[in-house]
């Protein structure tokens, strides 16, 4: 990964509720996962090893929705995924 990505993964747990969707789409990106499918407004995005799918959408104000923020940052918490790899 890259200082960028460390940067959003940052900002992403000091402020869940303020992060951008197109932020949101990046980190997934930083993590190895790829958008695998888009249903509507659904952004379905998934990563192999470890498994992981996660849905997520635009709040209406543009930015993402933040318990989707936290899903993602339980994700990599809980799986030691190193952000600067």
């Amino acid at each position: 990964m890259n200082k960028k990505c460390y940067g959003l993964y940052e900002k992403a747990r000091e402020n869940p509720k303020g992060l951008r969707f197109s932020d949101l789409k990046t980190l997934c990106e930083c993590i190895g996962m790829r958008c695998d499918r888009i249903k509507g407004s659904h952004f379905i995005y998934i990563r192999d090893d470890p498994f992981f799918l996660i849905s997520i959408q635009k709040a209406k104000d543009g930015r993402a929705k933040p318990y989707q923020v936290r899903q993602l940052l339980y994700f990599i918490e809980e799986n030691n995924l190193d952000i600067l790899e």
